[in-house]
């Protein structure tokens, strides 16, 4: 009889654990729950006492190998604190593998919820939001499993997709190495080990180095900035540059492509070759000259070539003629599958983005309203943006102020008080000690966009090579974010 009666506690137990429990049930006292999933990555959860329904579903940006992995749900400390303090949810997970981890990423986000629901119920609300290549990982969500969100709030993100930014990376050490460096022999794609990855960037940025030294290198590296649209001001810590002091401009740059070289560039890129199998950018095709017509650096570009005494046709000519790196068609098709987008929302999204962003430039944005509006999803899209230098450098009233705005836009139907004033305003409401910089701002165009609606062009007729037919001559329509 004890035997019988032990086993039918265990049972109810079981049950009770099992069973969902709603917000009002669970109320008692804040929960903090970290545990494993299925395909081995980590979870982070925090529920306050007074949960009010809504659950955020963090995703964390790009952790490179060899770095914890720690699973996160929220972008700093300061923001987590108040988002709980008015009663929201928290939720995160590591991803199972470090780098470009997409393939896991969007999976193990969705398991985090369906844990999370499983525990404390199903949410009145859930918002994904993500920061820097997190911001890549909740658009993916958004566009592919909408039905589980109610909108997406990506910051300072990868919006631009897997394609567009490898092909942009490429083309500023394309330019450095044919400008630099062309007997160096500096493998820029094909990668074939991590060893060989940091050999490539330990001697890019040697070239760097010594080029820096002299007003014809520095004109080069300015060029190549411009190509990728690295901003002068790009680092928080320094001051901003006048407008015309070329000098400062192209001395922020050179950090910035310094940074570009020593981690994106080669040892990034090899990560990724590892996983598409194969090289996934070219730029066979491309028109350097139109690229930096369309720069918002070319002012500067032209300053600084004719300071040096050089020809900037003359160099540009070079980039033309030089022999262009080709992608393997089966490594582009994998990372246009997994990474790129079709810009087909179907609950409303919210973009902001730093003006001064030097790792994912904030022409990134535009590159995503193109698709959107090509897709007829603009009317769901809004992009905002604050005035500061450096990646993803929002303060917390800034990153909640554009969740409220979010919210008010699902309950509403209509992105009232979007504007950068009503941000601003909602900033300080959020948290009076720190920043609101909301601006009106509009970006350049991004300068080699790449959707889902554009794969088969790109591939069309290459066999098992992509070149030609890039994705800056394939037009689509453009309606900027005015509203």
């Amino acid at each position: 009889m004890h035997r019988i009666r032990t086993r039918t506690l265990v049972a109810v137990a079981a049950l009770l654990l099992a069973a969902p429990l709603t917000p009002t049930a669970h109320a008692a006292e804040d929960v903090h729950a970290e545990g494993r999933l299925p395909s081995g990555a980590t979870y982070v959860m925090d529920v306050p006492a007074g949960w009010n329904g809504t659950v955020l579903l963090y995703s964390h940006g790009y952790t490179p190998s060899g770095v914890p992995n720690a699973a996160r749900n929220a972008p700093d400390d300061t923001t987590k604190s108040l988002l709980l303090n008015q009663g929201y949810a928290l939720i995160g997970s590591s991803y199972a593998t470090t780098g470009w981890a997409v393939t896991e990423a969007v999976p193990d986000q969705l398991t985090t919820l369906d844990t999370f629901t499983a525990r404390f119920g199903r949410a009145g609300r859930t918002i994904a939001w993500g920061t820097s290549y997190g911001g890549l990982v909740t658009t993916a969500l958004a566009e592919r499993h909408a039905n589980r969100l109610a909108g997406s709030l990506s910051m300072c993100g990868l919006v631009q997709g897997g394609v567009a930014n490898w092909n942009s990376t490429l083309d500023p050490v394309f330019a450095l190495k044919t400008l630099l460096a062309p007997g160096s022999g500096i493998r820029l794609t094909g990668l074939p080990s991590p060893a060989a990855a940091a050999q490539a960037s330990d001697a890019m940025a040697a070239v760097l180095t010594g080029a820096q030294q002299t007003a014809d290198g520095r004109a080069r590296i300015a060029l190549a900035a411009a190509l990728h649209n690295i901003p002068g001001w790009n680092d928080p810590s320094q001051a901003r540059p006048a407008p015309t002091d070329w000098d400062a401009q192209q001395s922020g740059q050179y950090q910035a492509v310094v940074g570009l070289v020593k981690f994106p560039a080669f040892v990034w890129r090899q990560e990724v070759e590892s996983r598409a199998g194969g090289n996934v950018s070219w730029n066979s095709g491309v028109d350097y000259h139109a690229m930096l017509r369309n720069s918002p650096y070319l002012k500067e570009v032209k300053e600084l070539y004719a300071k040096a005494g050089l020809s900037l046709k003359s160099d540009l000519d070079t980039l033309d003629k030089a022999p262009r790196t080709r992608a393997d068609a089966l490594a582009v098709d994998w990372m246009s599958r997994t990474s790129s987008f079709t810009g087909r929302l179907t609950k409303p999204q919210l973009d902001i983005h730093t003006t001064g962003d030097a790792l994912i430039p904030v022409q990134s944005e535009s590159a995503y309203r193109r698709a959107a509006s090509a897709a007829g999803s603009a009317p769901l899209l809004r992009q905002r943006y604050v005035d500061n230098a450096g990646h993803c450098t929002f303060s917390p009233g800034e990153q909640i102020a554009a969740l409220h705005t979010l919210e008010d836009r699902i309950a509403t139907g209509h992105w009232a008080g979007s504007d950068p004033a009503a941000l601003n305003s909602r900033a300080v409401e959020a948290d009076p000690g720190s920043p609101a910089r909301y601006l009106p701002y509009s970006p350049a165009s991004y300068p080699r966009p790449y959707d889902r609606t554009q794969h088969s062009a790109v591939l069309g007729g290459h066999g098992s090579e992509v070149s030609d037919s890039s994705a800056a001559r394939v037009a689509l329509p453009y309606t900027p974010d005015s509203s």
